[in-house]
Formats: C-alpha cells, structure tokens, sequence
C-alpha cells in the first residue's frame, strides 16, 4: 500500500469524541432563547415530531443499509418543525441551529488527533473532512475549528450542503475533484463500518477504521479490506513504516 497524497477524516467519533446527544435539552434552549411560542407548545412534544421526521427522513434505521442517502439540511428540517406548531423563530436559522447545537452537543478531540494531524503536516500528507452532518457546513468549520484550532484541513464537505450522504459514491467523488486526486492516492479514516470503511472502499479510496471513539452498540464491521486502529499513534506507526 502507498503512501497516501491525502488523508480524508469522518468528523463525529473520528475527529473528536461525542458525548450522548440530548435534543431535548437543545429544543428547550431554542424555545427559550430563540422562538415566539403563542400556544406554549413543550420542548416535549416539539422533539417528539423532530424525532419521528428523523424516521420518516430514514435517519435514524437499524439496518444500515436502509439508512438514507440523500441529506435533508437541519434549516429546512427546522422550517417544518417549528411552523407545523406555529412557532415563528425570532433568530437566523445560523442562530437558531447553533443554539440547539450549543445545548444538544458535546464533544472533545479524540486522543492523539492533534499529534497524528501534526504528523501529517509534517510529512506532507494533504488533509480534509466528509462528514454526514445535518448541520449547516459554516457550523462544521466552526466547531473543527474550535477543538482542533491547529488544523489545515483543505476542505470540509458537509453532506448538509451536498445532498448526498456516505456511503453514496457522490461525496466521496465530490472530495476526489475538490483534491485533484485518484482514489488509490488517498485514504479515509472514520469511525463507522458502513458509511466510512465499506464506503470509501466501494469507491476506490483505502479505508481505516478508527476505534478509538466508537460507539459500542454499533455491531456492524466492514465486510471490504482495511486498516484498523484504535488510537491514532498506530496509524503514525504505520506510516513510518510505509
């Protein structure tokens, strides 16, 4: 295997660990800071619908391969959710979504990222990001930017503002145009064995399967060839001997 012209990054559970989500706890926020609620309708029943149009979108399915591939932006998504009740938001969607994000979300970079990111800089291995995020692609950039603020990722593809999500071939041949590189010069790392590894092998680019972060009641492995690691000095390790 070569050495790689670039390495692609998966964000959530690969570049930084993500605690539980709490979208009730981000609804609250948004009603509280963020919305004019005549009928004082709960942040209950407001994340109930946004949780069963997350079903209907295919969002949220346990057979992996019946998870949707086409992204439905979290500004749209918001549109229908809160008109449906009669709420009208008193803020930007940008405002809005970091709003949510901001109480919803939590996350830390996972272990030895900045030294592996360091590393590839170093030696002259280009970076980037895809990631599968219904969060607006400024708000991706943002948050990558505040816990790794040391990156030089070329590029960051939100499936958000691309319509496609992994492991649709689409967005990982949006990422090979945006770096001017064949497949086989790059490699993608991520956290989940559908989408990332089996995804970016599908189409040509080397997978690797980071575990470092995962999610254990995620049970799917990858069913095509690939590298797995479970800290990210393995992978400088690797490379060093490539």
């Amino acid at each position: 295997m070569n050495i790689p012209k670039m390495i692609i990054f998966d964000y959530g559970q690969t570049l930084v660990a993500e605690k539980p989500f709490d979208g009730l706890k981000g609804t609250k926020a948004v009603l509280a800071e963020a919305a004019n609620n005549p009928n004082n309708i709960t942040a209950e029943e407001v994340q109930f619908l946004a949780d069963e149009l997350s079903k209907d979108l295919g969002k949220y399915s346990v057979d992996f391969e019946k998870q949707s591939v086409i992204e439905v932006h979290n500004h749209i998504f918001q549109n229908y959710l809160y008109e449906y009740f009669g709420i009208k938001l008193t803020k930007s969607a940008e405002e809005v979504e970091r709003i949510f994000e901001n109480a919803a979300c939590f996350a830390e970079p996972t272990k030895n990222i900045v030294k592996f990111l360091q590393f590839l800089e170093d030696i002259n291995i280009r970076t980037s990001v895809i990631s599968n995020i219904a969060f607006s692609g400024s708000m991706l950039k943002a948050n990558i930017n505040k816990y790794i603020p040391s990156n030089k990722f070329e590029f960051v593809i939100a499936s958000s503002e691309y319509a496609f999500r992994k492991p649709h071939r689409r967005i990982f041949e949006l990422a090979l145009r945006k770096a001017n590189l064949e497949a086989n010069d790059v490699w993608y790392c991520g956290d989940n064995a559908v989408f990332d590894v089996d995804g970016a092998e599908t189409c040509g680019l080397h997978s690797v399967w980071y575990k470092g972060a995962i999610e254990r009641t995620n049970k799917a492995v990858p069913q095509k060839d690939h590298i797995e690691i479970n800290d990210w000095e393995e992978l400088i390790s690797i490379l060093k001997v490539e």
